[in-house]
């Protein structure tokens, strides 16, 4: 049985990778979820579509937009995380893509992470972190990777994927409002299936931009590459991969 944490700086995070973690919930695998940046009132949306993914539990650390920092209370705050979940296997933002991501706190979140899991595999500051020992993580995936080495196919969790995004429609209004903005009608109606959405309220057309979207990122990392998949998330695994003897692939 592996033991999987997702590090996610915002909760829809957990839903970007959803496909995967749902394949590990079903494998029976411990499957966890820490999120660094989410506004109380929408604790209970992420909390419900991790739990269709089958994620046994999130904590939200509670960090401040904009304030994140690399000081030592906040790497105690992650490391503590990983000494409890004491995880064989950290998925978290890829490093290339929270340098170019314009979203806030990303490139700070992205170093106190790399920070804690550095600093969770050796003797630190043991009895203010709670008492554990320390931990070593094995492995280490970013989530939507620049470049990726690695993808998993998710056709038989798509679904399931959808139906956890279902579940933040504080997300999906955000998304309509912010390619409304940046777009214009005359564009997305290229995205759309009914051109009346455009014309309909955030949560509907959010919805269809998603699935539009989701299914075309998918599909990109599957059928469309040559990964040998059919619908797939991709991942860049840090560092060379250790194997005990060459594998057969999907």
């Amino acid at each position: 049985m592996t033991t999987i944490l997702m590090i996610a700086t915002y909760g829809l995070e957990i839903v970007e990778v959803g496909g995967t973690l749902a394949l590990h919930g079903q494998a029976g695998d411990n499957v966890y979820g820490a999120v660094l940046l989410c506004r109380p009132q929408w604790h209970d949306q992420v909390q419900a579509a991790a739990t269709i993914l089958g994620v046994k539990e999130v904590e939200f650390l509670n960090f401040a937009t904009g304030e994140v920092q690399v000081d030592v209370p906040s790497k105690m705050t992650l490391v503590r995380v990983l000494w409890r979940v004491r995880p064989d296997i950290l998925i978290t933002q890829d490093p290339e893509h929270s340098y170019h991501d314009l979203d806030p706190d990303r490139r700070l979140a992205m170093l106190l992470y790399l920070e804690a899991v550095a600093l969770a595999g050796r003797d630190w500051r043991i009895e203010e972190c709670g008492g554990y020992a320390p931990h070593t993580v094995r492995d280490l995936y970013y989530m939507s990777p620049e470049h990726s080495n690695c993808v998993v196919e998710i056709g038989q969790t798509f679904a399931i994927k959808q139906r956890a995004l279902a579940e933040l429609p504080y997300q999906i209004e955000y998304t309509a409002q912010v390619y409304r903005e940046r777009l214009g009608d005359e564009l997305l109606a290229h995205l759309v299936s009914n051109p009346d959405l455009l014309k309909g309220d955030d949560l509907t057309l959010g919805r269809e931009l998603h699935r539009q979207m989701d299914k075309a990122l998918a599909l990109s990392h599957g059928l469309l590459s040559h990964s040998g998949t059919v619908m797939s998330e991709a991942f860049r695994h840090q560092g060379v991969f250790r194997l005990k003897t060459l594998q057969t692939l999907l």
